[in-house]
């Protein structure tokens, strides 16, 4: 990989994550960098391009969640640094990728590379999504209602892992697919995913208000 790109994107654009939350934060972008260019190594396909791909996926939060992906692929585009190691082509190739890693998309990925960050994104740990969840919930629908939450969680939870969700994987015999299963049993066993919402719910709100 370019050390000169590497520096650039660690220095200038991976920071930018410290403005978004925690399910969207360096801890985040850094997890998806290192599964896309597994993925990409994996697959015979340029590192480069991967490790752009990733580290620009989400910067499109600055505007806002419905349409950060595509906003993150014009902010890729209309960085001129970049054109110190990529052709035009090669700079839409990425943008375009990084449009189409969106789980809600209704499209496929347009290239490899679309497919390598859609399924690095996914990330799928069922703890952790679950907890990325919650703070989601907490941090946009700020309320002492803990069923409130608790209906997010479980309308989320339907609508993009269960069976029939929207989520979709490109890889076969992937660890996401072996974990999303694991979260569809979770999902499935209401009793279960309610314990779990507890034991998640009250850490988080200790961490926001300790007692002193």
């Amino acid at each position: 990989m370019n050390k000169d790109l590497v520096k650039y994107i660690e220095t200038r654009i991976i920071p930018k994550y410290t403005e978004f939350d925690k399910g969207h934060d360096i801890e985040h972008v850094k997890t998806v960098i290192e599964e896309s260019l597994r993925l990409a190594e994996k697959c015979g396909e340029n590192l480069d391009y991967a490790y752009v791909i990733a580290a620009y996926h989400d910067l499109g939060l600055c505007e806002g969640r419905e349409q950060h992906h595509i906003v993150s692929g014009k902010i890729l585009e209309a960085d001129i640094q970049l054109r110190q190691w990529f052709s035009l082509e090669e700079i839409k190739i990425m943008k375009e990728a990084v449009e189409d890693h969106r789980a809600s998309s209704k499209n496929p990925p347009r290239s490899i590379y679309g497919k390598i960050v859609a399924e690095a994104d996914r990330d799928i740990i069922p703890l952790k999504i679950i907890k990325r969840t919650i703070q989601y919930s907490i941090k946009n629908t700020p309320s002492s209602d803990k069923e409130i939450h608790w209906k997010h969680l479980i309308a989320h939870m339907a609508e993009k892992y269960a069976e029939g969700g929207y989520m979709k994987l490109w890889f076969d015999n992937s660890k996401n697919a072996e974990r999303l299963n694991e979260l569809r049993k979770i999902i499935a066993d209401k009793k279960q995913l309610r314990n779990i919402f507890e034991d998640l719910y009250s850490k988080e709100l200790f961490e926001q208000c300790p007692v002193r």
